[in-house]
């Protein structure tokens, strides 16, 4: 079977979408979905989504990792899916759509190039020594770092993410530095297991981290650099809960494409 695919990417973060309103794919396959994202065999991507129909929404994101598993939140992802509604018709300049982690609400530009991504809110930030550990939609291991830029973060973040703690659930490792009036950060991303070049759960992770880390309260802006480009994150905080979390950056469409696919259960 033959399917239209479109490939997205926000920040360098990039992903393969499909529309799936017609729920004409059975796309509970991890071995076709990693063989879709591998950047030797197949499209190539950090993940893939689906997009459908749902009672309630305008959409329903529906992700997976590129190792062909479901997925917690994708901040990169939602950006992008957004986007690719508007590509489609399907909202105009703002949506309601479900993740996996409960309703998002969102904005886009009249271009359609930028999106502003409503993230669930957040009571709880741990400690693990000096790292802060929280869930942003997707658990976040964040640590500050020196020297970032030539940082061995694949290395460090592997290890860090297959520790006695973290390794049976995973755990996404962000590594940040002070940059001016935000932050640099380097992301080992598990599901891919590796390195990518930006995280939105994860940077929204770093952004909250740090406003405690610094006793910050009241209304938060956030720039953050990634190795994909510039991200925005806006809070507020009021020393117990962070609230009104908003992602906000790049989507845009790098291509579009058929592919040849074998489904299983297929109609």
């Amino acid at each position: 079977m033959k399917i239209q695919f479109y490939k997205y990417q926000g920040a360098g973060n990039d992903f393969i979408l499909v529309d799936n309103r017609d729920k004409r794919i059975n796309h509970a396959d991890p071995q076709l979905i990693s063989h879709l994202c591998d950047r030797r065999f197949g499209i190539g991507g950090d993940g893939m989504m689906f997009l459908q129909n749902i009672e309630g929404y305008d959409f329903e994101m529906v992700y997976y990792n590129a190792d062909g598993r479901p997925s917690s939140m994708c901040g990169n992802g939602g950006r992008c899916i957004v986007a690719f509604a508007k590509f489609l018709g399907v909202i105009d300049t703002e949506t309601d759509f479900l993740a996996v982690d409960g309703p998002h609400h969102a904005k886009i530009s009249a271009g359609g190039d930028w999106v502003s991504l409503q993230m669930i809110d957040v009571d709880t930030v741990n400690r693990d020594g000096d790292a802060y550990v929280l869930n942003t939609g997707s658990p976040h291991y964040v640590t500050l770092a020196d020297g970032l830029k030539d940082k061995d973060v694949y290395t460090d973040g592997y290890a860090i993410r297959n520790n006695e703690t973290y390794k049976a659930k995973g755990i996404n490792v962000n590594f940040v530095e002070p940059t001016g009036k935000g932050y640099f950060v380097r992301t080992f991303e598990r599901g891919v297991e590796d390195e990518t070049y930006a995280c939105g759960t994860g940077v929204t992770a770093v952004a909250l981290a740090m406003a405690q880390h610094n006793n910050q309260t009241g209304t938060i802006e956030t720039p953050v650099k990634v190795l994909g480009g510039d991200l925005n994150i806006r809070f507020d905080y009021d020393g117990k809960a962070f609230t009104d979390i908003f992602l906000e950056g790049p989507a845009k469409l790098v291509f579009e494409g058929e592919v040849e696919i074998e489904v299983k259960g297929e109609r």
